[in-house]
């Protein structure tokens, strides 16, 4: 949502406060996005004015919305530490903060009182033909540094600056690091012990704030085990594994080229790329993610459903226009649709 924030309060510095125009334009964009591509269950992150955004999306028909926190109030009406909020067209018939697990987090040699940089909320749905299915929307710490230098007013040689900046951005860096993928450790902890008590299916979405090949959150997706005997192996794994919306949709259209007739089937070959969400100078990645257990996996043998579209919105990104874009986002969302199988 990109500080969504209604005035005349502030984000962060007195300063920062949106015009009535600028507000009237980003509650415009959300509108027109949500009339234009009709999801029916959307996580959001970067939001403050939560109840300005529940009647914003009550207009468009979703009677269903959830938050589990509240922002951070500094001073009277200057607001820090924005919340993910979830809405959906279905009925949410229970929702909950997912809480880490403190002696896991000691196990990990984390803090006994850790907590996620945002809560993480937990929105049962009541999904057509599935039932009750658990959806996670999180907004994973940064990759912002930690660390900054220490305005102490020591007055420092231009070397010293450099110097102290540099530790500050390294071991920053990793602090950060360190707390996202414990985050996504923990609540992969918490996802699992979930899934053995309720059965429901999972949908894990929001902003990763990472790719997820690096090895930070590469775990989000492990789907093999060691030193485990291959009958129980695959027997059980699939179940309590996640897969990335993009990787499904793309073997749920390679089943179907599969099955066309060759001569009229030219495109089978050509390579999709996967388009960016996020774009910083000169480089892009994918930081926005939407992740699924088995029962929308085309390849499992009991799903109900197949990922049979990938979209990420990024027009406002790539063509920006001011007087339609100016109070957008800065992340591209990402879209997908699910099929009943046949």
């Amino acid at each position: 949502m990109f500080n969504y924030l209604e005035p005349p309060n502030a984000f962060y510095e007195f300063e920062r406060i949106y015009s009535a125009e600028q507000w009237h334009k980003k509650q415009s964009w959300i509108t027109e996005y949500l009339r234009e591509h009709q999801p029916d269950i959307i996580g959001f992150q970067e939001v403050f004015s939560t109840e300005s955004l529940k009647a914003l999306v009550f207009e468009q028909g979703y009677e269903y919305f959830s938050v589990v926190d509240q922002p951070v109030v500094i001073d009277d009406f200057i607001y820090k530490s924005p919340v993910v909020a979830i809405a959906s067209r279905f009925p949410i018939v229970d929702t909950q903060a997912v809480t880490p697990d403190s002696a896991l987090a000691q196990t990990l040699g984390l803090a006994d009182d850790f907590s996620f940089s945002r809560q993480i909320v937990r929105a049962t749905i009541d999904v057509p033909h599935l039932g009750p299915c658990d959806c996670y929307v999180v907004h994973f710490k940064s990759k912002r540094s930690m660390l900054g230098i220490e305005d102490d007013k020591v007055k420092r040689s231009p070397e010293k600056n450099i110097i102290d900046s540099l530790k500050a951005q390294v071991a920053g860096s990793w602090g950060s690091s360190i707390q996202r993928g414990s985050e996504a450790t923990l609540l992969m902890m918490s996802m699992i012990g979930r899934r053995e008590v309720s059965n429901n299916p999972m949908i894990l979405m929001g902003d990763f704030n990472n790719t997820l090949n690096d090895g930070i959150l590469s775990h989000l997706l492990t789907s093999t085990l060691r030193f485990v005997s291959p009958i129980d192996r695959d027997a059980y794994l699939a179940k309590y594994c996640l897969n990335d919306a993009w990787d499904l949709c793309q073997m749920a259209l390679t089943n179907e080229s599969s099955q066309a007739i060759e001569s009229n089937n030219d495109n089978a070959d050509k390579k999709v790329t996967r388009t960016p969400t996020h774009y910083f100078g000169a480089s892009s990645s994918v930081l926005d993610y939407i992740l699924l257990s088995c029962e929308f996996d085309a390849g499992y043998h009991d799903s109900l459903y197949q990922v049979s579209d990938y979209n990420t919105y990024d027009r406002h990104l790539i063509n920006p226009i001011f007087e339609r874009d100016g109070e957008s986002t800065d992340h591209g969302i990402v879209l997908i649709t699910l099929t009943l199988r046949s």
